[in-house]
């Protein structure tokens, strides 16, 4: 069942999910904005299982099967905290009719819906989930070894898996990207990457070598040591903001911007 939903507004936008009768939505704790009555609302530690929303009940019955399935839920949350993503879903349920569910992003900014079939997942950066059908599951990607250390905004993705809608959030504007139509490869701010589809290769280079314009590009270019990179044929989303920026415009307004006229290694890194 096709999830109806518009998305309103400009510089800060929010989704309007309306609900079948009996259909259920989730979101990450915080993105909920308002529900009509009849629209039920529950918090739980467990992710969507693909299966409606319900718990699934492959692990067995009796106290086997429920320590099981207590297991599969402690290493959800532990994923989720360990990734800095909210250890809790919301999920809401229309019942004896149709209902209304508004969801929004935490940063002024666009969002898309996007539809999967079952065949391709989509990756995204942390904090880009709002909300989604319960047939379309939610995981986390960690990106190994250097190309995490070196990525910063990399390091952590959220992964949507199954069919269905999902809602995902940025800062800014979007521009939608295939690296095919680029030569095959694109290099981009490591904070502009909202999401990708699978069969792109995310990683991370250098900025220039150890050489003089290399440490120019470090130091005065505002880009630090490292540009992401995307490969392959597939849809890219990028944003015009990053988080990083957004926090420096904010310090400089009150008076306590300590970047300076360098803007590169020497930045001041929100948290």
């Amino acid at each position: 069942m096709t999830l109806q939903q518009e998305i309103v507004g400009n510089a800060m936008q929010m989704a309007v999910v309306n609900l079948h009768p009996g259909q259920t939505v989730y979101c990450e704790a915080g993105k909920f904005l308002f529900k009509t009555t009849n629209v039920t609302m529950e918090t739980r530690l467990s992710g969507p299982s693909g299966n409606g929303g319900q718990q699934s009940g492959a692990g067995g019955s009796g106290m086997g099967g429920m320590l099981r399935q207590a297991m599969g839920t402690a290493m959800q949350v532990g994923q989720r905290m360990l990734a800095g993503e909210s250890i809790a879903f919301q999920y809401f349920t229309a019942q004896g009719g149709g209902g209304t569910v508004g969801f929004a992003g935490v940063l002024p900014g666009e969002m898309r819906a996007l539809e999967l079939d079952g065949t391709r997942a989509w990756f995204a950066e942390k904090d880009a989930f709002v909300a989604a059908e319960s047939t379309v599951d939610f995981g986390i990607a960690f990106q190994g070894g250097r190309t995490g250390m070196s990525g910063g905004e990399g390091f952590v993705l959220e992964k949507f898996t199954g069919q269905g809608t999902v809602i995902i959030a940025g800062a800014g504007n979007f521009i939608d990207l295939n690296p095919a139509d680029f030569g095959g490869r694109i290099e981009v701010d490591t904070g502009c990457v909202v999401a990708f589809e699978e069969g792109i290769q995310y990683g991370v280079q250098r900025v220039g070598g150890l050489n003089r314009q290399g440490i120019m590009n470090a130091v005065f270019g505002g880009e630090g040591l490292s540009l992401a990179t995307l490969e392959g044929h597939g849809r890219v989303i990028l944003q015009s903001l990053t988080i990083e920026s957004l926090a420096n415009a904010l310090k400089k307004a009150q008076g306590g911007d300590k970047q300076g006229p360098t803007g590169g290694l020497f930045s001041t890194h929100a948290g």
